[in-house]
């Protein structure tokens, strides 16, 4: 089964302050990672432990997404986030982010 991918209104100004090779290697990847199987932990997909931003997370190099399979429409992929790490830090629309787990 296919998903559907959803942006949060939130996303589209986390995208608008990356650069456009890092938003089309987002764009990419979510097409690539996320239409099929998103729930299926990966080397670079996994679920987080609770936290207030998203429960699963994608690995891009140093970009990372952030999204949820909707619950009462399970076809539906919605992107949360999208941030960048800085060494141990997380950037999201220019502010740093606790997720409060290490990683």
């Amino acid at each position: 089964m296919a998903y559907f991918i959803e942006f949060a209104e939130s996303v589209k100004a986390q995208l608008r302050g990356l650069s456009v090779r890092e938003r089309a290697i987002v764009i990419e990847s979510v097409e690539e990672q996320l239409v099929y199987e998103p729930l299926t932990e990966t080397r670079n997909r996994k679920p987080l432990r609770p936290n207030p931003i998203a429960p699963w997370e994608l690995r891009i190099g140093s970009l990372r997404i952030f999204y949820e399979v909707v619950s009462e429409e399970p076809d539906i992929v919605r992107i949360l986030a999208v941030g960048r790490k800085e060494g141990n830090k997380l950037i999201i629309a220019g502010k740093e982010v606790e997720l409060n787990e290490n990683d």
